[in-house]
């Protein structure tokens, strides 16, 4: 795009040309941009001098710099390139969303693959990432109501897009509160595709190795081994609910029937008083209907047993209100989770929940520390 290469022409002494070398069963976007490598190696040292960390990955750094020109900040995750799963990420993420646009992705710009160094250049997204406001790390604000509504209903049409709308599937295989930034105006932006996966409407995904985040694999990938669009709609519930009630997804810290958020949400409603769920730092100030929907259809979505979620496009619809949530009891999604769990594979999940990003062998599935 036109905003894309303005930015990138900020990088002094940059040689912006057409992608090309880097293939994963597809061709890089013509849409991104190969990036000189010294550029990206100033604004590294620079930020490292200057504390200007974003995140850690399961796979890389990200920091913040600013292009030498026109002075537009950006953000450089230089990818772990030290194992072959980092340049898997690097090309996954490459291929995934060099050629998807959508209001609710954070923006890729280019990318470098120079000197045996790996570098991917996005947008910055000043407001950082919304599990820093939920949980009130490094000073953040307490996102309102209308902010969070905002940010669901802004992942959920992402989601519909990667899932239903673009030419090919995509499944992102890592949802979750640290990978949605939020831009200059508070919207939800998704972004960290290294570990998507796409494939064409009509075909089957593929078996592979159980990657994601503790806390927001569905159950049933202990045993299929196959992420789906509806292993991302399971990790997309947990996404809701952890963005109305303000907690992780799990705390081994807390009772038993608390460990999990998804049972914690279930007892309230068990002892009718969902609402009990919402984030107490709202201070009450929240719409109540709302709440309900994004609670109960939370729950919808994280339900154990696949083929009684929604599509993205079912919950779209539940968001706008075009269509009335099933009718649920608590009972009906009483399912002890921490068993199924267990029973499929994921043992001791709780005591290896890992607070970023895991890529776990199928064969031994988070059995780690035994």
């Amino acid at each position: 795009s036109s905003s894309s290469r303005i930015l990138l022409n900020g990088l002094a002494g940059t040689t912006i040309k057409h992608s090309q070398g880097l293939r994963q069963g597809d061709p890089i976007s013509p849409l991104l941009f190969v990036i000189a490598i010294d550029p990206l190696k100033q604004i590294l040292d620079v930020a490292t001098r200057k504390g200007l960390l974003l995140g850690i990955g399961g796979f890389g750094r990200v920091y913040r710099g600013t292009l030498l020109v026109s002075k537009v900040e950006v953000a450089v995750k230089k990818v772990a390139h030290d194992s072959k799963q980092g340049i898997k990420e690097f090309i996954s993420e490459v291929v995934s969303i060099g050629r998807l646009q959508h209001s609710n992705l954070a923006p890729l710009l280019g990318y470098c693959r120079r000197r045996g160094e790996l570098f991917l250049v996005y947008e910055y997204m000043p407001n950082g990432s919304v599990d820093k406001y939920l949980h009130r790390r490094e000073g953040k604000p307490i996102l309102n109501w209308a902010q969070r509504w905002h940010i669901i209903k802004g992942i959920a049409s992402c989601l519909v897009y990667l899932h239903e709308e673009w030419e090919k599937v995509v499944i992102h295989r890592d949802i979750k509160a640290s990978n949605v930034l939020l831009d200059g105006d508070m919207n939800g932006r998704l972004g960290d595709f290294g570990l998507a996966r796409l494939y064409d409407h009509d075909a089957d995904p593929q078996t592979t190795h159980v990657v994601g985040t503790i806390g927001y694999l569905a159950p049933e990938l202990g045993h299929t081994s196959k992420a789906t669009p509806l292993t991302d709609v399971f990790a997309f519930g947990v996404f809701i609910l952890e963005v109305t009630c303000g907690q992780r997804p799990v705390n081994p810290n807390l009772e038993d029937s608390q460990v999990l958020l998804v049972e914690s949400v279930l007892e309230q409603w068990n002892k009718g008083s969902l609402l009990d769920a919402v984030d107490k730092q709202l201070g009450g100030n929240y719409n109540a209907d709302e709440a309900c929907l994004a609670l109960k259809l939370g729950l919808l979505c994280s339900h154990p047993f696949a083929n009684a979620r929604p599509t993205m496009r079912q919950v779209m619809q539940y968001l706008d209100r075009d269509m009335p949530l099933p009718e649920m009891t608590p009972t009906d999604l009483s399912f002890q989770m921490m068993t199924i769990m267990q029973n499929e594979g994921f043992d001791q999940f709780v005591m290896t929940y890992p607070s970023s990003t895991a890529s776990v062998d199928s064969t031994s599935v988070l059995t780690v520390g035994r």
